[in-house]
């Protein structure tokens, strides 16, 4: 395992994080807790020392989850991070109220890393009204926390202004190759960098976008390359190239990827992508931007939808209608995933969105999902529908 040094505490921290927000699940959604226990241990034992969660990652379930995976001497090994759930906040006295709860559920007397979550311009606006500078200032003077810092998915424009603001320790950013200029992106990973913040990525792979169906002619270009790498590989290598940044956090809850990501953070050291590589990652982007016809992450913010609408899996196979070859497939997929074949339970089709805008409100991407569902609608779903959800309940046996 490779480490890089939090710039301003020297904290020595692996390269590869362990991000608990998409952990091994069961069928009804709910954490499988023996493989996801024996999962996170296992990185542990293999050197990753940062865990990150959050309030509402799994339902809720995340945290206690944490707390639970981290005893037996689990916890001393390990820089644990977890966030303040800012769009909940109504009152100061609520920022001690959450944080004491996560004390409590993470069954520690101390956050190492904690963040502001899920910052936007307004929303910073008002944390910052109800008096979060001095909130964080006596958690650390109280030792409650030990860092402090903020997740950013607004616009580029206030993420300097927010880096600005506060005496920060560090800051998590979303960014992958395809990520350079949304959000923070580039210009971001490099400002918080000179003003001696540390930088924890998030979303290296786009919600799993960048490696799960990867499209033929994505794997044509990867295919040209001299070195044979997953699009996994190549993607985490990009990340690492940088060296403004300090951790990757990656939701693994596969063994073998987890077997792959350790293996490429024991290698994948700043500036070590060659001119020829590098020109070759472009090339992907741009043929994905060519692809793609949404940009969500599967983060789940947006859930539960009040209609039922299954959003991220939705958007999914939205996506995935035009990265794979397969398209009658796909509209199968769609039909039984959605529609309750594959796992017994109600459909959660686009369909049954009812254009309420709560989402919109919610989604760190920013995008007009109830637009977007109309899209799906008209692509996946059809006159056939039913037909194809009874094909997928006859083949799952379900009735």
């Amino acid at each position: 395992m490779l480490y890089r040094k939090m710039p301003k505490n020297g904290d020595e921290l692996s390269i590869l994080g362990f991000g608990c927000m998409r952990l091994a699940s069961k069928a009804d959604g709910s954490i499988d807790e023996e493989r996801a226990v024996k999962q996170v241990r296992c990185a542990i034992d293999h050197g990753v020392n940062y865990i990150d969660t959050a309030w509402p990652y799994h339902m809720g379930q995340s945290e206690p989850f944490v707390g639970r995976a981290l005893a037996g001497g689990y916890r001393k090994k390990v820089k644990l991070a977890t966030k303040l759930p800012s769009w909940l906040l109504e009152k100061r006295e609520d920022m001690d109220k959450f944080l004491n709860a996560q004390l409590e559920k993470l069954r520690t007397d101390h956050i190492d890393y904690y963040l502001v979550h899920a910052l936007v311009g307004d929303l910073w606006d008002t944390v910052e009204k109800l008096g979060v500078a001095d909130f964080l200032d006596k958690a650390k003077a109280d030792g409650r926390i030990k860092n402090a810092g903020f997740s950013f998915h607004g616009a580029g424009a206030d993420f300097s202004r927010i880096v600005d603001a506060y005496d920060w320790d560090f800051c998590q950013i979303q960014y992958n190759f395809l990520d350079e200029k949304n959000q923070a992106g580039t210009a971001g990973l490099e400002y918080a960098a000179s003003k001696g913040l540390g930088v924890i990525i998030m979303e290296p792979l786009r919600g799993g976008n960048l490696t799960r169906n990867v499209p033929a002619a994505v794997k044509k270009i990867w295919d040209e390359a001299p070195a044979k790498r997953s699009a996994a590989e190549w993607a985490l290598r990009w990340i690492w190239n940088h060296p403004e940044v300090t951790v990757v956090l990656s939701g693994m809850n596969d063994e073998t990827h987890i077997r792959e990501n350790l293996k490429v953070a024991d290698e994948a050291t700043p500036d070590s992508l060659t001119s020829a590589e590098l020109h070759l990652v472009k090339r992907v982007e741009k043929k994905y931007r060519e692809l793609m016809k949404v940009g969500c992450t599967g983060c789940q913010y947006c859930m539960p939808c009040p209609s039922g609408v299954n959003i991220p899996l939705c958007f999914e196979h939205y996506n995935n209608l035009y990265l794979a070859d397969n398209p009658e497939g796909e509209k199968f997929m769609y039909a039984a995933r959605l529609g309750g074949a594959v796992a017994l339970g109600t459909p959660e089709f686009a369909s049954l969105c009812v254009q309420c805008g709560q989402c919109v409100e919610k989604c760190p991407q920013h995008i007009d999902i109830p637009a977007v569902l109309e899209s799906v609608v008209e692509e996946l779903e059809g006159p056939d529908l039913d037909q194809r959800v009874a094909m997928a309940k006859q083949m799952f046996k379900q009735t």
